[in-house]
């Protein structure tokens, strides 16, 4: 399977969701790749530092910021499980050629009515992906999220019956994850019985339920 988080706009947490979705289904067993097509290279940034670290290897990142991604990750998703891919924000094109890959589009936002209208092109993008694609999923993920303020249950209950829907699943604002990202780990290395780490593995079987 192949799993594209995308937005076009920055800062919703698409590279600490794809790592710890890809770190997951690699302590399930799976062989995992994980392509950072984000120019600013995030994710490679975060194995270099876990390298740093002399941390155990646990899944492969390659760099692909380019348009001919929906060529390139079904030949890689071929030798492994999942290919989970980081899209770049405001990025036409390798968005684009990421939900012509993908078999699932994950749209991170935060719960916010800004991150709600800041979609809006993302979701262009992904009916116009469906003229080419029709098997293709997307969903929206609810992310640093206070799960009990009234804000988060009100975007929650907006996007109930949305076009994509919103996962049941939601991640919410916690410092372990800057410090996961800040050390080249993941939040289950750090606190492996915590509420992150219980978030992100609900997250993961959602996501694998929806590929069934």
């Amino acid at each position: 399977m192949i799993v594209a988080l995308l937005n076009q706009k920055g800062g919703v947490g698409k590279t600490t969701l794809a790592l710890h979705l890809a770190g997951e289904w690699a302590r399930l067993g799976k062989r995992v790749t994980l392509i950072d097509a984000d120019p600013q290279g995030s994710a490679l940034d975060w194995s270099e530092q876990r390298a740093k670290e002399r941390l155990p290897r646990l899944f492969g990142i390659i760099g692909l910021a380019r348009d001919t991604l929906h060529r390139e990750a079904p030949e890689i998703a071929r030798d492994v499980d999942h290919v989970v891919i980081d899209g770049p924000p405001r990025v036409a094109s390798l968005m684009r050629s990421a939900l012509l890959a993908a078999d699932l589009a994950l749209v991170p936002a935060q719960p916010s009515p800004f991150d709600g209208w800041a979609s809006g092109e993302t979701l262009k993008l992904i009916e116009e992906a469906r003229i080419f694609r029709p098997e293709l999923a997307a969903r929206f993920v609810l992310n640093r999220c206070a799960a009990r303020t009234v804000i988060a249950r009100e975007i929650a209950a907006a996007l109930a019956d949305h076009e994509p829907p919103v996962l049941a699943s939601s991640i919410g604002q916690r410092v372990i994850f800057a410090d996961a990202a800040r050390t080249g780990r993941l939040a289950g290395e750090l606190e492996e019985a915590g509420p992150a780490t219980r978030e992100i593995i609900a997250l993961t079987a959602e996501v694998a339920r929806i590929a069934r």
